[in-house]
């Protein structure tokens, strides 16, 4: 059986590990090659692949690999340097190229890395195909190019400003951000150079933090994963919002003018209440995941708006919006998807949205943000040394029954593998915060021990 390469969102791991080794990186290199050449188009030798990178120092040696590894299948590259996850997506569409690649491990520390692979359509490729690479880098003996079918490598200059264009579409043309003052955190990642331009030709006043990479600080203390930092800026610098991206770009928590927190579900909520006003939310539906607060749902059923809630991932959310002609969907974590504008999750598209909405009903993001209230909520995020199915685990299910027993219907557990880390999360809601505190470290302590 082929070994398992791709998570929940891509291929990810410690720079210099399996699977993030050049020699491995070469080989899923090779594998896309043999997949792209089997499928129909342009002629087989001329196939094209973008491959762009946020800013982890493990990311020049990656780059290489991939791209030596395509070359070596006869397939030609064009090199981005740092740019977004959404902005592959946009431009492997836009350039009409066979696919894109993102050497990337998100919100991870620098020592991790990763792969996120799309297609031509500019959406993640689906399941079928990455299991299909499993099994050829697994097995190996694929056919290489020879003589003048050997492929090139290119850098192209001007993906960026392209990326920025398209974003900026997102923001309506017939208005401005002209005297609204934002605090822009880039975590030090891929949006760096792109994410401050975007705000600031729209006309904001933009402080920038979190725009000095250095190959070692991206997340460090900054982004998506520590809006804190955006809380006290916004606050020192009396600006109407904060915007806190994470290392490449595909998810956003922002920050009212009260320096308080605007995560993933209050985005939803702003948005979607927003287009069912004005009816341009298809089917009154949006696309969640088991993650979200139920204070989501409740929000949404005061609007007539439904819920369909998904496994974790951004992959899982698109694909449930693909297959029934849904508009909105998102994370909790900030992975927020505006189908009308992109294939994937797009952190400076969602803040967009919702300066949108802030422009259009004269309102502050605190006053928006009103109307979702939370339900109490704890997560807990227990590093784990193996992996087993929990029902499996003696005590496991009387555990959980126990703790469900004492929420009274009034609350829900949600345990799950995080597909990127070897971690377990475990969420509980309900309405008495220390029981559901306690609870919680309860199950996260059972299974530390079990799993370790």
């Amino acid at each position: 059986m082929a070994k398992r390469l791709f998570g929940t969102d891509g291929i990810r791991g410690e720079a210099n590990k399996f699977p993030m080794t050049p020699d491995v990186v070469l080989k899923v290199g090779q594998a896309l090659g043999v997949l792209l050449k089997k499928m129909p188009g342009r002629q087989a030798n001329r196939r094209t692949v973008l491959i762009g990178k946020d800013t982890r120092l493990s990311g020049y040696m990656l780059e290489q690999a991939l791209a030596s590894g395509l070359n070596s299948m006869g397939v030609n590259v064009q090199l981005t340097g740092p740019l977004p996850t959404p902005g592959i997506g946009f431009l492997a569409r836009n350039m009409r190229v066979d696919a894109g690649l993102l050497i990337s491990a998100s919100h991870n520390p620098y020592n991790d890395n990763g792969i996120k692979i799309f297609g031509a359509d500019g959406f993640k490729i689906p399941d079928a195909q990455e299991r299909e690479i499993e099994r050829l880098v697994e097995e190996g003996g694929m056919q290489l190019a020879s003589g003048d079918t050997i492929g090139r490598t290119r850098r192209i200059d001007d993906a960026a400003g392209r990326y920025i264009v398209y974003v900026k579409n997102a923001f309506p043309l017939n208005s401005s951000l002209e005297g609204m003052r934002i605090v822009l955190d880039c975590a030090n990642g891929a949006a760096y150079k792109v994410a401050p331009a975007i705000f600031s030709e729209l006309g904001a006043d933009v402080v920038v933090i979190g725009d000095e990479p250095d190959g070692y600080n991206i997340n460090d203390k900054a982004g998506a994963l520590h809006p804190e930092r955006v809380c006290e800026a916004v606050l020192k610098y009396r600006a109407d919002v904060g915007i806190s991206l994470d290392g490449d770009g595909d998810r956003v928590i922002m920050v009212d003018d009260r320096g308080e927190i605007v995560n993933g579900d209050h985005i939803l909520a702003v948005c979607a209440i927003h287009l069912a006003k004005n009816q341009m939310l298809p089917q009154n539906t949006i696309v969640a995941t088991q993650m979200s607060n139920v204070g989501l749902d409740h929000a949404m059923k005061k609007h007539g708006i439904y819920v369909v809630r998904t496994d974790v991932g951004d992959k899982n959310v698109v694909e449930a919006m693909r297959q029934n002609g849904y508009s909105l969907g998102g994370e909790q974590s900030g992975h927020i998807i505006h189908m009308s504008h992109s294939t994937t999750g797009d952190g400076c598209v969602a803040a967009l949205r919702v300066l949108a909405v802030m422009r259009s009903e004269n309102r502050s993001l605190s006053q928006l943000k009103s109307t979702m209230e939370d339900v109490p909520q704890v997560l807990i995020n227990t590093r784990v040394g193996a992996r087993k199915e929990l029902s499996s685990l003696n005590g496991y299910t009387k555990l959980i029954e126990n703790a469900e027993a004492q929420l009274k219907g009034e609350g829900r557990i949600f345990v799950r593998f995080s597909g990127t880390e070897p971690v377990i999360r475990v969420l509980v809601e309900g309405r008495d915060k220390s029981q559901i505190s306690r609870l919680a470290e309860q199950i996260s302590k059972f299974l530390q021990t079990e799993l370790s």
